[in-house]
């Protein structure tokens, strides 16, 4: 709920009620305001309104937020390091987008049982980062126990808008609070009076409708300055009269009665409001005690004075804080100093803050760089406005770093070295908002600049905006940026100049088509890593090791695991943490890789929950999730992708929901539920997930095991061709494609396999992982078999079962497959293979597998007995018709528009027997011919599934 009015007409009062309902309620209150001490405080009113929740002595159980709990100590000191811990350069600030849904999560756990009350002022005063967060709740806080009001000035501006959009789509409700008419303004003078409305006088009412036209704040003000000035006064037997004519210049009248009011008080402390005044609305008593040099028993004496409670009131949000009654009382008494004066009590004031507040933590920087700026010294405030900016850009508040540095580069216009320092933060900051377009547009600030910077510090600035290029994917504009740092740094440039630029040129490599780019990034990234160590320049280090890891694991997984063994080493060596649960993650993806463990992945994962790095621990478990399809444990798997997408598709994570969506194709092929994979291809595709990056997944993981579940063993092979075909063209770092695995044993069964390629291939070191390791030793074994190599077959496939033993689906499919080629060359124990096969694949509900491996036991005359416990699976209104098991594996292939032969191929059975299943289904389902019985079959969706 959003109270929408002009300053003084009564937003704050109605909050002020709801609090009080809601405390009558046993409600949790949060209550925070918009910054009014300085410019562009990020997250101040979401600071406040928290802290206000601690303070309440009523504790909140937040070990249940997980993760998200760190993740709010960018606004709550007091639960842990911030995400990332503060390393890592700009970059680790943390999502926005997950810091919102953390607060959304505290209010509601807040509100469990009881319900949660916030409110926040003053919102026309919050930064842009805070109102992304409120327009999240708004969002998506329909079904938690929290209501939110906001008061926001009737004044254009970002909160206005949300406010009116969050209205037209029914997620919030706005009250517009008009002013007061004639009547109620009498009414409300003759309570502020004590008498009835008809008893104001006239004269007084005219001149309170003129001078307020109905603002309750201003109707307040303006009957104390009139009855203080006895303008208007009380006789005896009650009534009130007017003494003489009153003033109708509202402004006038309001500034001369917080004038009186001033002058009744004594020197100190009419510089106590002074000082005061130039702070904001609210402010702390060290600082104006330091600003003043009072003692502070003095000082408290002052501000408890009966004239001067009239003006200011104890913050009931801050210990030795306080605040003006309203907003209009600072801008009053800053017309009652003279230009000059207000600039030296700024000074004075800036002076008391950097004494109170060493290093000017948090809001203060911003304050000091006004209060600098008001004292008559740009380049200082500048200076200040751009550590503000940095600051902010490393807690994530990329918006408001903007616009700081946006403010920073204006006044350093005398200052070019720290004007440069400000272009450098503020492209990291216009990225990092995702103001890509106006990052690339700075090369216009940088040929400003350029000019009187050496050559060395312009080549730093070109090698920004090179990042900036490669994270908004225009690689040739990158590749240009990088191009003009080397012209300008020259062949004699120094080593340590170079590695960063050679990390962001090996990034921008990998997105260049063709197939070296992945040996020239190679190159790059290791002289950039023997530099990084040497200088050193730890971050850049960590970059150029991991990356290398990624490039290497295909030649070598020996060496792309020391690579980030290095890199783990480096980021513990020097704190940071975030750099080594990244290292951690790819080394249990290193792990999962060569010997099936996911041990040191789910560590990594508990490693980023303590942390609240979210974005990592969702990285670990896109690897878990994998690992858990191919050991054939789908429930699992399918419950860890739904739970992550659940979150990542609300908090809009791209690359981390295109993962997610992929292992969604892969599971469904893994299932032979071809229809879902292809929809989960699809919804890929509408995340722009269709990147050459993600054919290996699709159609080597995916469609090819689909097809293979199918029983269509030539589908599967022409799947692999196309990977393989997308690999050769633009290698990508994905390393279970099926080159050295699934393709080669399909290609030793075709007969298209001999003896001297077959050791080409299983030589190469990418060959040693486990999942490829497996299919590698059952092609073995056909080969050995075909030359009549029995022993060594057998050996063979003992070892691939070994090798499977952690992934059913493969080992399985691999008994399959080899079991019918050692019934047609005659070795090994076929029979036994295919039963077991034909036990898991039926268990499974993979019928045209499991019906294979019962035709090929036929062929052999061993008995096999009939499988029709699969009754469960046919949806109930077929059941009902009396559709058998068989009928409905039949049904479910017309689906797919196949023909009679082709059905009786897949599902191994004569011709005739099939056109008997299409006749009864026709019957029982009531259509009247083959073509409506294939309609009814595509039109019945998850009935068929």
């Amino acid at each position: 709920m959003f109270i929408i009015g002009e300053s003084g007409i009564g937003k704050s009062r109605l909050a002020a009620a709801a609090a009080d309902l809601g405390f009558a309620a046993d409600m949790r209150l949060l209550r925070g305001r918009g910054s009014a001490i300085g410019p562009m405080v990020p997250y101040r009113s979401l600071t406040e309104a928290l802290l206000s929740l601690l303070r309440a002595g009523d504790p909140v159980d937040v070990a249940a937020l997980g993760p998200y709990r760190p993740v709010l100590a960018r606004l709550i000191p007091d639960w842990g390091e911030v995400a990332g811990g503060g390393q890592g350069g700009a970059n680790d600030g943390g999502s926005l987008v997950i810091l919102a849904e953390a607060v959304l999560r505290l209010t509601a756990l807040a509100g469990q049982g009881r319900g949660c009350l916030m409110t926040l002022d003053d919102m026309q005063d919050a930064d842009a980062e805070t109102l992304a967060v409120v327009e999240y709740m708004i969002d998506n806080m329909d079904r938690q126990p929290v209501l939110l009001v906001g008061m926001i000035r009737d004044e254009p501006c970002p909160a206005l808008e949300m406010a009116h959009s969050a209205a037209q789509r029914g997620a919030g409700v706005v009250i517009d609070l008009g002013r007061l008419n004639r009547d109620d303004l009498r009414r409300m003078a003759g309570s502020c009076l004590g008498t009835q409305p008809r008893e104001v006088p006239e004269p007084a009412a005219d001149l309170l409708w003129a001078g307020s036209a109905g603002n309750p704040f201003l109707v307040k003000e303006m009957l104390t300055g009139m009855i203080d000035s006895r303008l208007l006064v009380h006789e005896h037997g009650g009534r009130w009269r007017v003494t003489e004519q009153l003033r109708t210049n509202l402004p006038t009248t309001f500034v001369r009665g917080v004038a009186r009011r001033v002058d009744m008080l004594g020197p100190q402390a009419r510089q106590v409001l002074s000082v005061a005044a130039v702070l904001g609305r609210r402010f702390p008593l060290a600082v104006v005690q330091a600003a003043s040099g009072l003692e502070y028993s003095d000082l408290l004496s002052h501000m408890h004075g009966d004239l001067m409670a009239q003006l200011v009131t104890p913050d009931d949000q801050t210990p030795d804080w306080y605040c003006f009654q309203h907003s209009l009382i600072v801008d009053a008494l800053l017309t009652l100093v003279t230009p000059a004066d207000r600039a030296g009590i700024a000074q004075q004031v800036a002076d008391a803050v950097e004494a109170v507040y060493p290093g000017l933590p948090g809001e203060w920087c911003q304050v000091s760089a006004s209060l600098r700026l008001d004292a008559g010294y740009p380049t200082v405030a500048g200076r200040l406005f751009a550590e503000a900016g940095r600051r902010a850009l490393a807690h994530g508040a990329a918006h408001s770093a903007v616009t700081l540095l946006d403010k920073a580069w204006d006044l350093l216009v005398h200052d070019v070295p720290a004007r440069a320092d400000a272009l450098e933060a503020r492209l990291y900051a216009l990225a990092e908002a995702g103001l890509v377009d106006r990052a690339l547009a700075a090369v216009t600030m940088l040929d400003e600049v350029g000019a009187r910077l050496d050559r060395r510090r312009r080549a730093q600035l070109h090698a920004r905006l090179a990042w900036v290029a490669n994270l908004a994917g225009r690689t040739a504009d990158g590749l240009s940026q990088v191009e003009a740092a080397r012209v300008l740094l020259g062949p004699d440039a120094a080593a340590e100049d170079i590695a960063p630029l050679d990390v962001v040129a090996a990034h921008l490599e990998l997105d260049v088509p063709g197939r070296g780019q992945l040996r020239k990034a190679e190159a790059m990234a290791r002289r950039a890593a023997t530099v990084a160590e040497q200088v050193p320049l730890p971050i850049v280090a960590c970059q150029a090791w991991q990356l290398l890891g990624a490039l290497t694991r295909s030649r070598d997984p020996d060496e792309a695991t020391a690579c980030l063994e290095r890199s783990r080493a480096i980021a513990v060596e020097y704190s940071l943490p975030i750099w080594e649960i990244h290292a951690l993650v790819r080394l249990g993806l290193d792990d999962a890789l060569r010997e099936g463990t996911v041990d040191r992945l789910e560590q990594a994962r508990q490693q980023a929950t303590n942390i609240g790095a979210v974005t990592a621990r969702y990285q670990s478990e896109v690897n878990i999730g994998l690992q858990l399809i191919l050991r054939g444990d789908f429930g699992a798997a399918e419950t860890l992708i739904d739970q992550v997408l659940a979150d990542t598709t609300r908090l809009k994570l791209l690359e981390t929901t295109q993962h997610m969506l992929v292992l969604r194709a892969v599971l469904n092929g893994h299932r032979g539920r071809r229809r879902e994979m292809e929809q989960a291809v699809t919804e890929l595709r509408g995340w722009s997930g269709d990147q050459a990056q993600y054919v290996p997944r699709v159609h080597g993981l995916g469609r090819a095991f689909c097809a293979l579940i199918e029983e269509d063993r030539d589908a599967a092979a022409t799947e692999l061709a196309v990977t393989l075909s997308a690999e050769e063209t633009s290698p990508t770092t994905f390393h279970l494609a099926g080159q050295y695995g699934l393709n080669l044993l399909l290609r030793t069964l075709a007969g298209d396999m001999d003896w001297a390629t077959y050791e080409s291939v299983t030589s190469a070191p990418a060959a040693r992982l486990r999942w490829d390791r497996q299919f590698a030793q059952f092609a073995r074994a056909v080969l050995a078999g075909r030359d009549g190599k029995t022993a060594e077959a057998t050996e063979a496939v003992t070892e691939a079962l070994r090798l499977g033993s952690p992934y059913e689906l493969g080992r399985h499919l691999g008994l399959r497959l080899v079991g019918e080629a050692a019934l047609a060359d005659g070795w090994g124990e076929p029979v036994e293979w295919l039963r077991t096969a034909e036990e898991y694949f039926h268990n499974a509900g993979f019928q045209a597998v499991a019906g294979a491996c019962r035709a090929l036991l036929r062929r052999t005359g061993n008995r096999v007995a009939q499988r029709r416990t699969g009754i469960e699976s046919v949806p109930p209104p077929l059941r009902s018709a009396g559709v058998t098991v068989r009928e409905y594996e039949v049904l479910r292939l017309l689906a797919e528009r196949l023909g009679n032969r082709e059905i009786a191929d897949r599902l191994h059975l004569s011709l005739r027997t099939v056109e008997k299943h299409v006749s009864s289904l026709i019957f029982k389902t009531g259509m009247p011919n083959r073509i409506a019985l294939s309609k009814f079959a595509s039109s019945s969706g998850g009935q068929l599934n």
